[in-house]
């Protein structure tokens, strides 16, 4: 019996750098996809092969937990959390993997294959029993942040497992809502620039949890859920100038990202204010939490050039993806983009995790 499943890139509209502090999100799936053949086999084996990179390998399953062999071991630490789960294996697999989201570039490569290799385990497995795109999320973040001590967010697996746009709260508890606004087309750009996630989610994140610890230390009822953009001013004596700055801009992204939600809720879509927001939002990005390069600044300002609404970085940043807002011409956007030496590709808003 073989399983063929396939998982959606993501971007991030709205809410950058704001889920891991317990602020909501709003992010779209993207029609550029992962995708993976499963079969069972007889031989206590998992055999992946790998032609997108031109790799294959191989390693023993009899059923019971894996030791990790690597950092970030996505295939062994699946099987691991669905054997917690109570599945059970008693055959090896013989895996394809194909996929055409952009690798290390922020539109969440990584989950898109840990949700679809979860999806076709559940359903291959002694016991099978399907998992919901919800819950599919869930162990997905699981199986790739908690599994490895990262410091992501659950974002990245809602988003690909549930599909189409989302608007995302984690605290003070899960809270989805699938949001369907009538999206034109988008442009996304690889910068082909290499990203330091972890070293800026560590800064950023970390940085933001140090500065929060402070704050409560005077004033115990400060919340970013609440605080106005100039309540940041009572706490700058005792926050550094960057730190300072940080702040602002969180609170700033915040503000967006509800402008933003009121936006794609309407009954009629405001493509210009939509445009808007997100290159507002890139220029917190790039002033508050630095997270820009020189070279996607100026694909950003290529495409606006050439008739995009709006865009930003995309990811955690350092490097990796932008994407702009192109319903007209999007074509002539993304030949503007690959003149200043990016990558582009013209997307859509797409469905979440799926059998075919």
């Amino acid at each position: 019996m073989a399983v063929t499943a396939s998982t959606p890139g993501r971007i991030c509209l709205f809410g950058e750098h704001l889920d891991y502090l317990g602020l909501p999100v709003i992010a779209a799936a993207i029609s550029r996809r992962i995708t993976l053949t499963t079969e069972r086999i007889q031989e206590p084996v998992i055999r992946l092969h790998l032609p997108d990179i031109g790799a294959d390998e191989q390693f023993g399953f009899t059923g019971q937990p894996l030791p990790y062999q690597q950092d970030r071991d996505y295939y062994r630490a699946a099987l691991n959390i669905l054997l917690r789960e109570g599945y059970t294996f008693s055959s090896g697999f013989d895996v394809t993997v194909k996929g055409d989201i952009p690798i290390n570039s922020g539109t969440s490569s990584s989950s898109a294959l840990v949700v679809t290799w979860l999806n076709a385990l559940s359903r291959l497995a002694d016991n099978p029993q399907p998992l919901s795109p919800e819950r599919l999320a869930e162990l997905a973040y699981v199986a790739e942040v908690l599994e490895f001590g990262e410091p992501g967010g659950m974002m990245d697996h809602y988003s690909t497992a549930v599909g189409n746009v989302i608007y995302l709260e984690s605290q003070p508890q899960i809270n989805l809502t699938v949001l369907r606004p009538h999206l034109g087309t988008f442009v996304l750009g690889d910068s082909q620039e290499p990203k330091d996630t972890l070293g800026i989610l560590g800064r950023v994140k970390f940085g933001m949890l140090d500065m929060l610890k402070r704050i409560n230390g005077v004033n115990p009822a400060f919340s970013l859920h609440t605080a106005s953009l100039t309540d940041a001013a009572e706490y700058k004596d005792i926050l550094t100038k960057d730190e300072y700055i940080l702040l602002k801009g969180t609170l700033t992204n915040r503000d967006v990202l509800r402008e933003a939600l009121t936006v794609l809720q309407a009954p009629e879509l405001d493509h210009t204010h939509l445009g808007k927001l997100l290159t507002t939002h890139q220029a917190t990005l790039r002033d508050a939490q630095r997270i820009s390069t020189p070279k996607i600044d100026r694909m950003l300002d290529a495409a606006l050039n050439a008739g995009a609404m709006g865009g930003k970085i995309n990811g955690s940043g350092g490097g990796g993806c932008m994407f702009v807002y192109a319903p007209d011409q999007p074509e002539a956007v993304a030949e503007a983009i690959e003149r200043e030496g990016g990558k582009a590709y013209v997307i859509h808003v797409a469905q979440g995790a799926v059998v075919e």
